[in-house]
């Protein structure tokens, strides 16, 4: 579907006049990432994790017929894809749209996403000649995704672009389950009985993630997420010891690019320290902590992204509204606080209830 969609063309997806939210600064003076490196701010951004996807009806409409690592590899599809919620409920951030496990399909890894199962991996990982058999990503295979933040940068203006990927111990469970699990158990089996094979497998993991995280702060993108889904599987010792120097090694490979950098896990409430120490101007919340707690967790020398429980918004406008005051109050506790779920948003969210968020933020707090 390369060059079928119009970019920028909401009326064509029936939003209207199809304009993006006014901001007034550069993106890289823009709210979020000020607060992401905890500077002074003029209301509290706000995105949402999963904002771009299967909540929406014009991306239910846009993807029909393609399937989503395609979707994920077409620059104009991508670009589309991406603005379709800042148009719609006026966020202060773009998330590029792709997968977790892209950069593994780029380099050359069988990968093939199952509906209602998720990523399957048609040569899981079981051994060290397994680990050293895995193909680098290329940078020059990269093209695809530099043309999508170009155009992207372009059609946003003052509003950020998030670039992000998977961090290394989620992709390697991915890996070596063979797709997706609920135990980890042969993740954490291979970890513990076969150490160097695991650090070879989360250094060239590491590397990946970088180059993929390069090639999008070159092209235009203003920050980053490193997502470590499934990291709260692990003790704070096997986290320290065995999964974080390698995501230090992501950050670190950004080398001097100066974007604000942002951690997030689910269920990490026991690693909030060690995720910040990763490299992170700001440590992502899931919603078993509350900010005010995280804050005194990772200490004074973070920001904070977070935390509403993506099933309140699943409740009534009264619950909604609730639960958004508090976290707004909360978060005042962190050097700096952008606003968004503990996870993505769920396909069945409606997406009116998404906007009110914004709106609501925007209104609590604007200086």
């Amino acid at each position: 579907m390369g060059g079928s969609v119009v970019v920028g063309d909401a009326a064509s997806q029936g939003q209207g006049p199809g304009q993006l939210p006014a901001e007034r600064t550069a993106p890289g003076d823009s709210d979020l990432v000020r607060a992401a490196r905890g500077l002074p701010v003029a209301r509290t951004p706000v995105w949402f994790m999963r904002q771009a996807g299967r909540s929406l009806p014009e991306y239910r409409a846009l993807r029909a017929g393609t399937a989503m690592l395609a979707a994920c590899q077409d620059p104009d599809l991508v670009t589309e894809i991406t603005l379709q919620p800042v148009r719609r409920h006026g966020v202060d951030a773009a998330i590029l749209f792709s997968d977790i496990v892209l950069p593994l399909v780029v380099a050359g890894v069988d990968v093939e996403i199952k509906p209602g199962v998720g990523p399957v991996i048609a040569e899981p990982v079981r051994s060290v000649a397994d680990v050293d058999a895995l193909p680098p990503l290329e940078p020059d295979r990269l093209a695809f995704l530099e043309t999508a933040v170009r155009q992207l940068v372009s059609e946003l203006g003052p509003t950020p672009l998030i670039g992000f990927a998977g961090a290394p111990f989620t992709l390697a469970t991915y890996l070596i389950e063979g797709g997706p699990s609920k135990e980890h158990a042969r993740t954490k089996a291979f970890m513990y009985a076969e150490p160097a094979a695991w650090a070879r497998l989360l250094e060239h993991l590491s590397v990946s993630a970088a180059v993929f995280l390069r090639a999008q702060v070159d092209a235009g993108a203003s920050a980053v997420q490193l997502f470590d889904s499934w990291a709260g599987v692990l003790s704070a010792a096997d986290y320290a010891e065995r999964v974080l120097p390698y995501s230090r090694a992501v950050f670190d490979g950004l080398g001097d690019r100066d974007v604000p950098r942002t951690h997030f896990g689910v269920g990490t409430g026991e690693l909030l320290a060690l995720i910040g120490d990763a490299g992170a101007d700001m440590v992502g919340v899931d919603w078993r902590v509350p900010l005010d707690e995280a804050a005194r967790r990772v200490g004074p020398g973070y920001s904070l992204q977070g935390n509403l429980d993506p099933a309140v918004l699943l409740a009534d406008r009264e619950t909604i509204d609730r639960e958004v005051r508090r976290i707004v109050q909360q978060g005042r506790a962190a050097r700096g606080h952008v606003f968004n779920l503990g996870h993505g948003v769920l396909p069945d969210t409606d997406p009116g209830a998404l906007t009110h968020v914004v709106e609501l933020v925007h209104e609590l707090t604007t200086r």
